[in-house]
């Protein structure tokens, strides 16, 4: 079997990442999140339909905290009007990089906001040294996974996803 794991590894030179607060032609802001945001970050994950949250957990506002102070993870959105529309979390273990939590607003969907959000995480990534980017994504989003692999993302039939956690919340 091929080795297609789900990963973008970097050839080309490092482009500047977009400023922190930047507002494109459509009228869409890109800034970078922070712990003041995290109930309209946790409203965005429920609207676009995630399965996999942890709210007295890994996805609490004092384990987004941390997260956010550990230097390894920087969260990004896109807002419209006041409202946070789409948002990525860039992270990584200082040889790998992660993008998590991809969203886009159901009602949002189809004007390359993900693609745009894609770009952003992996510009911070190789800010911070990162050369090599990957994604887990469910086998049941056929859409983010199509998403990710017109952003040159290759899919690992080869590779098991195991976990151990200390408690269903985490």
């Amino acid at each position: 079997m091929p080795n297609t794991p789900l990963y973008k590894e970097w050839t080309v030179e490092r482009p500047e990442l977009p400023e922190a607060e930047a507002i494109s032609t459509d009228g869409v802001r890109l800034r970078q999140l922070g712990l003041e945001d995290y109930e309209a970050l946790f409203a965005l994950w429920q609207r676009a339909g995630l399965t996999s949250l942890r709210p007295r957990g890994r996805d609490s506002r004092e384990a987004f905290a941390r997260q956010l102070q550990s230097g390894v993870q920087a969260v990004f959105g896109l807002e419209q009007d006041g409202q946070l529309i789409a948002a990525v979390v860039a992270t990584h273990d200082s040889r790998k990089g992660w993008i998590n939590r991809l969203v886009v607003d159901p009602d949002h969907r189809r004007r390359g906001y993900g693609t745009r959000l894609i770009a952003v995480a992996e510009a911070w990534l190789r800010q911070q040294g990162i050369r090599i980017t990957a994604a887990l994504i469910e086998s049941w989003n056929e859409a983010s996974l199509a998403l990710f692999q017109r952003q040159g993302y290759h899919l690992h039939k080869d590779i098991y996803y195991l976990s151990k956690r200390e408690s269903a919340d985490v």
